[in-house]
């Protein structure tokens, strides 16, 4: 009897975690989804409680772990959220290694399946660890020593003491194949560029769910397979659609030796437009379509909610057709921009990706890019020693009149300079996005 209550509850937990995953997919669903999450979660939280022996350890865990949670959710920036995402993403790494070797101290060894989630946990957690380094701007090299062949090399060792350890399960094979797949998180991570950051996140994401899941087979937990394998799985397939997005192929970004360096420099005779707000907003007033294409910028200003009040204004007072244009990889992390528009009620039917929108660039009267540099670089499709060449672009350069708002001609995160910035139709509005467009909404309210 107390099997099939288990096996009820794991199968109910297992459904709340599937359906909320698929209302993810949707902005208009996703709080439903969250909230099916947490259900999910307190579920099983509740069942570990129930089943465990040491039920005041494990109450006490969850305690220092939610409490702990809620701080940093309420102290975080929404800038800040990608490499939030990476150490969350780390820490689930960490304890599925830890586990393994738990496992391995008390004799519980598998031949598989130990190794496995071993390995994929602590690179997880190394990864993990370097990319929020990354992302929080506290490693900026290339790491240019670190080539293809270095990263082959360790992988090598890795399958050889992998091999070696389930033939004759050994903790010295165990410890070396731990050690060489937390290198190889470093090296691997330590080598993306900055263009290719979703791209490592949602590996990384992906290989979390899959050591959960090799965890899962150790402990004997049905239910930490199933979550781990759907995570593994929409992981690996949000690493898909982000390398098509870039163009590119996985390994590619992984084990490629091309160094990513700065491959336009402007000549000394190009000079930029500068325009100001008011400027902006006769221009935009007299206009019939405006698409405004929001980058990290736009989170580093916290302007989303302002850039909404735009969008209002110019279509209830002006007539104006707004719309947003949306590149899979803006901003830091997959979906970032999404996130932050949706955080602003921005509309989802205003909301188009990049191959529904590209098309109408050439019959808009402004592109407001704001905070966005490489994905409107047309260096993308000219330039084929640029290191973000063949990634596709946001066509904002095709619109009668490009606005760029921008604190300066500072270089986006692949660090290539922009030839839009020095284009005869692109306009320049240096200053604080958020700054910039409440002027510009002044300046609208007034007119007319």
């Amino acid at each position: 009897m107390e099997a099939n209550s288990m096996t009820l509850v794991n199968l109910a937990v297992s459904s709340l975690f599937i359906f909320a995953l698929r209302g993810l997919t949707f902005p208009h669903t996703a709080h439903r989804s969250n909230l099916l999450g947490i259900l999910g979660m307190c579920l099983a939280l509740t069942l570990s409680l129930i089943y465990s022996p040491q039920r005041f350890t494990v109450l006490l865990v969850i305690v220092i772990g939610t409490l702990i949670g809620i701080f940093i959710a309420q102290h975080i920036q929404m800038t800040q959220l990608p490499q939030t995402i990476a150490a969350f993403n780390g820490f689930g790494g960490l304890s599925a290694f830890l586990t393994a070797v738990c496992a391995v101290l008390e004799d519980k060894i598998d031949p598989f399946d130990t190794p496995i989630g071993s390995a994929l946990g602590i690179f997880t957690f190394t990864g993990s660890l370097i990319a929020f380094l990354k992302l929080q701007g506290l490693v900026k090299d290339n790491f240019s020593f670190l080539t293809q062949r270095l990263n082959l090399a360790i992988f090598t060792v890795m399958l050889l003491a992998l091999l070696d350890y389930s033939h004759l399960p050994n903790n010295n094979e165990f410890y070396i194949l731990s050690a060489f797949a937390g290198l190889l998180g470093i090296t691997l991570t330590l080598k993306i560029g900055g263009a290719d950051m979703p791209i490592i996140i949602a590996l990384l994401n992906a290989a979390s769910g899959l050591d959960s899941a090799a965890i899962g087979f150790v402990l004997g937990n049905p239910l930490l397979i199933i979550t781990g394998a759907l995570i593994g799985v929409s992981g690996s397939i949000l690493a898909y659609i982000m390398c098509k997005a870039m163009n590119r192929k996985l390994l590619q970004v992984l084990f490629s030796s091309k160094i990513e360096k700065l491959s336009y420099s402007p000549h000394p005779h190009q000079e930029v437009r500068t325009g100001s707000p008011s400027e902006a907003a006769f221009i935009m007033e007299n206009s019939r379509k405006i698409i405004i294409v929001p980058g990290y910028g736009m989170a580093v200003a916290q302007a989303q909610h302002t850039l909404q009040q735009l969008a209002e204004i110019l279509h209830q007072k002006y007539s104006v057709d707004v719309k947003f244009a949306i590149h899979p990889v803006a901003g830091r992390m997959p979906g970032h921009m999404n996130v932050l528009l949706a955080e602003a009620n921005v509309p989802y039917e205003n909301i188009y990706g990049l191959t529904d929108i590209n098309s109408e660039f050439s019959s808009t009267d402004v592109a407001y890019i704001i905070g966005a540099n490489d994905i409107v670089n047309p260096l993308a499709k000219t330039d084929p020693n640029s290191a973000i060449y063949g990634m596709p672009i946001l066509e904002a350069g095709l619109a009668k009149t490009v606005f760029i708002v921008k604190r300066s001609l500072a270089t986006g995160y692949s660090g290539i300079d922009n030839p839009l910035f020095y284009a005869d139709n692109t306009i320049m509005l240096f200053g604080d996005a958020q700054k910039v467009t409440q002027e510009i909404i002044k300046n609208l309210e007034h007119q007319q």
